[in-house]
């Protein structure tokens, strides 16, 4: 069995159902369900035994003691944080809360864990922490791309306490001799993201003739990497990473804002074309939000020359298949739109309109 935190969140849920599918060892997912875990996500996995969920928070030891203790992984997966840029800004408290002290209990019960191991056991145990590239800051147009060894440089909040969680779990390795295992990934997409990002924001709310805020001037660049090819990388890096090393994981896709609100359009215009015109009609510019940062890319040769990783998916395909998967699934998104996402999304873009 292996432990997977945050199992219900967006590419967490969508790592539990790429590994049983590929998999028949079981999972013990372990989420606090905050406003963006959804238990709904995982419906196929209902009457599955090979899914544990087990409902308890990273930060509440106790609960982490025991769930080690009783289910035995070999392994954790921890993807459990709070992730969103804006609400960060507006309440970095939460953020300090999941992102730095959670990983640390996380680390800790582990260490506990890992000592009352065989040999054997202790030696194959691995700790994987996956993080985001945002922890790099910001790059010029002309400047290279995020590699494993560029220096840590976070502007925001999120990305100030992704970085200390990078900098922990380091350690633990170091100090420890803890197996950890680090990745750090570009801008996730695809099927059961929460409408708060921006892809399913902009499908949202073209959907319902609601404007399609764009920050700024739209030309913030992205690198963005569809979930399916991340769920896969990171099941080479827990299989086949060395411990102590960090992997970046980019989709090779960089893209500036604008240009992927307008391909947005483009595709719905093409799959579910609306009587009132084109969907472009509805893009706004609004002020941009406090540091945005202006690039990010990930540098993922690495990850291709050390365990032969590389992304499946180009943008146009990755889109087109998260795009029709929104058009089907758009009960999905009424039932995760709750009215405190409402409230989240309003105080993101209330003020800059």
């Amino acid at each position: 069995m292996i432990l997977v935190t945050g199992g219900a969140g967006f590419i967490g849920a969508n790592f539990v159902l790429d590994w049983l599918a590929q998999s028949d060892e079981a999972v013990l997912n372990v989420d606090k369900l905050t406003y963006a875990g959804n238990l709904g996500t995982l419906k196929s996995l209902r009457d599955d035994g090979r899914h544990v969920f087990a409902r308890a928070d990273i930060c509440d030891r106790a609960a982490i003691d025991t769930l080690l203790a009783v289910h035995k992984p070999r392994a954790v997966v921890h993807f459990a944080a709070e992730s969103h840029v804006d609400r960060s800004i507006h309440g970095p408290a939460d953020f300090v809360q999941t992102n730095v002290i959670g990983t640390f209990t996380m680390l800790e019960a582990t260490r506990q864990y890992w000592n009352t191991l065989d040999v054997v056991a202790k030696a194959a145990f691995r700790f994987l922490h996956v993080s985001t590239d945002e922890v790099f800051g910001s790059l010029s147009a002309s400047a290279s791309r995020f590699s494993e060894t560029t220096p840590y440089a976070p502007n925001s909040p999120y990305s100030a306490t992704k970085a200390a969680s990078d900098h922990l779990a380091r350690a633990y390795f170091h100090t420890y001799c803890l197996p950890v295992l680090t990745t750090n990934c570009s801008n996730n997409y695809g099927p059961f993201q929460f409408p708060e990002k921006l892809i399913p924001l902009m499908i949202a709310n073209a959907l319902a003739g609601k404007p399609l805020p764009v920050y700024g001037d739209g030309q913030n660049v992205r690198d963005w990497l569809y979930v399916g090819d991340h769920c896969s990388a990171i099941r080479e890096v827990l299989a086949r990473g060395v411990p102590g090393e960090t992997y970046n994981v980019g989709g090779l896709n960089e893209k500036k804002n604008i240009d992927v609100v307008r391909m947005l359009c483009d595709l719905l215009d093409t799959l579910s074309p609306t009587p009132a015109g084109s969907y472009h009609e509805q893009i706004t510019f609004v002020a941009d939000r406090p540091g945005h940062d202006r690039r990010y890319a990930i540098d993922a040769r690495k990850l291709a020359r050390e365990l032969a990783w590389k992304p499946a998916e180009t943008f146009e395909t990755g889109m087109k298949m998260t795009v029709e998967w929104y058009l089907a699934n758009q009960s999905w998104m009424h039932e995760v739109a709750s009215g405190e996402y409402r409230n989240r999304v309003e105080m993101s873009y209330a003020q800059r309109a």
